[in-house]
């Protein structure tokens, strides 16, 4: 896949654990799982809002594109 989720840096930025940001954003661990793996068919903007309040961050902050192509 070209997305790239980064909760797992933001987390570590922000000293944060997968459980607590759980308990903020109203989301089940195994769902929050399948997020930071990489798994996730799809990411609803309202949970998106939700993850970037409590990490106190930009949503490009948790989403990043790749090309998949070798840079030159």
């Amino acid at each position: 896949m070209s997305i790239i989720i980064n909760i797992d840096v933001m987390l570590a930025r922000r000293k944060m654990s997968l459980t607590e940001l759980s308990e903020k954003v109203g989301i089940t661990m195994s769902n929050l799982s399948i997020l930071k793996t990489g798994k996730a068919k799809a990411i609803r903007v309202e949970t998106l809002d939700a993850i970037c309040k409590a990490l106190n961050c930009q949503p490009g902050d948790v989403l990043e594109y790749s090309s998949g192509e070798a840079e030159v």
